[in-house]
Formats: structure tokens, C-alpha cells, sequence
């Protein structure tokens, strides 16, 4: 399978193989998982770069980009 590398939302063959192993249970856990680690890391980020905000601060600024500022 060739991969567009600019287009990371493509699953490869290999991992659809695996999904499609998962139940509907599993596969939300998977989701939900791979959501709280991006925004433990997206947090842990914005703490190190921006060192002066507040927690407050930086809880808005995930939540704006991980909502894509619908929030």
C-alpha cells in the first residue's frame, strides 16, 4: 500500500487487519485511549512551552485545539 505521507488519517492494511479483530467495546477503548494520550502529551507540551501560564490556561488551549476551536 502506497501511503500519502501528508495524510496521516489513512490506517494501513496491517492495522485494519487488527481492528478488524476488535469488537465495537475494544475498539472504542483503542479510540478513547489514543484520545487521552494526545492530550496528556498535548498538555505536557504547552507546560513546557509556555511555562508562565496557568493550568487554567492551558486546560483552554487543549480543549480549543483538540475540539479545532469548536469549544
Amino acid at each position: 500500500m502506497t501511503v500519502d505521507k501528508r495524510n496521516i488519517e489513512i490506517l494501513d492494511d496491517q492495522m485494519v487487519e487488527v481492528l478488524k479483530t476488535k469488537n465495537p467495546q475494544q475498539r472504542l477503548a483503542i479510540a478513547f485511549n489514543m484520545w487521552s494520550s494526545a492530550k496528556k502529551q498535548l498538555t505536557n507540551y504547552l507546560r513546557d512551552l509556555h511555562p508562565h501560564w496557568s493550568e487554567e490556561k492551558i486546560h483552554q488551549e487543549v480543549v480549543r485545539r483538540l475540539s479545532h476551536g469548536a469549544i
